[in-house]
């Protein structure tokens, strides 16, 4: 009986608890390639879980500032501030990142998105040559000497199929991330042997730029490629994530992303990290 009436007493509580379990649950199922069938562009999973989360989205409310100096605090603000963090921790758990079952379209809209960035991280790796020290610059030249034109062809490619979805265009699409993906893998791995300890040090954060980047855009292309499409892509990863993970700036990362998405940097850092993740047991 006092399950039944803390659901009566408290139903925007209860139905914040059975939403987030809805999300996470479909999360866990998309993961596992569990769709229970078409919803348009997209499977009944993400329908679902995009209906749940659109409904926290309508629970949760900015609460009224709470005096927790005072000895009658509004019972009612406090449990919508409680409940405003149980719907950032509903989002969290879901790891519910925009790429997330998404259409094609849209998929591909959110790497165009990315473009800007990346130019501009590619922009900044040419300039390091420079701010390096005399001995260092033949070698992160050389590293580095195919990023323009493995990003202009990545972006060539993204607006293509943004403007004809087909499954050519997304196969060159997929041959091409995975292209500058390994690129940019043995770039870090080239730079983490530069001897200069600042050279090493600037080398290295400037094509995490990039890195994060090119990783953000393998996993939206990953997001809509059938399993068949993601093996045949890992099998041409030959640098591994898990050789250059311990040059991965993870919280510089963190920040683009949020920056990217309008997120907070929690979410931000727990997507990067599911990715990563992801990204592992895909085989890349």
């Amino acid at each position: 009986m006092n399950s039944i009436s803390n659901i009566w007493n408290h139903p925007k509580t209860s139905a914040a608890g059975l939403l987030i379990a809805v999300v996470t649950i479909a999360g866990v199922f998309s993961r596992q390639g569990i769709t229970l069938g078409n919803a348009g562009t997209g499977s009944v999973v993400t329908l679902i879980s995009a209906v749940a989360t659109a409904l926290l989205g309508l629970l949760s409310r900015d609460p009224a500032p709470v005096d927790t100096t005072a000895n009658n605090s509004d019972p009612s603000s406090t449990a919508t501030a409680k409940l405003g963090v149980i719907m950032l921790c509903a989002l969290l758990v879901s790891g519910a990142m925009p790429l997330t079952g998404c259409s094609a379209t849209s998929v591909a809209q959110d790497i165009v998105n990315w473009t800007p960035t990346l130019q501009s991280a590619v922009a900044t790796v040419d300039a390091t040559a420079s701010l390096l020290a005399p001995a260092d610059v033949p070698v992160f030249t050389a590293a580095t000497v195919g990023f323009d034109a493995a990003s202009n062809a990545l972006v060539t490619q993204a607006k293509a199929y943004l403007a004809n979805p087909t499954a050519s265009i997304l196969a060159q699409l997929q041959t091409q991330v995975v292209t500058f993906q390994q690129q940019v893998n043995a770039a870090l791995l080239t730079a983490a042997k530069i001897v200069d300890p600042a050279s090493q040090t600037k080398a290295l954060a400037d094509i995490n730029l990039v890195a994060t980047v090119v990783n953000a855009m393998l996993a939206l292309v990953t997001s809509i490629s059938s399993k068949t499409a993601v093996a045949r892509m890992a099998q041409q990863s030959t640098v591994k994530l898990a050789q250059v993970r311990p040059y991965l700036d993870e919280e510089r990362a963190a920040a683009m992303v949020a920056e990217h998405y309008g997120q907070p940097g929690a979410w931000a850092a727990q997507q990067v990290g599911q990715l990563e993740v992801s990204a592992a047991r895909a085989g890349f």
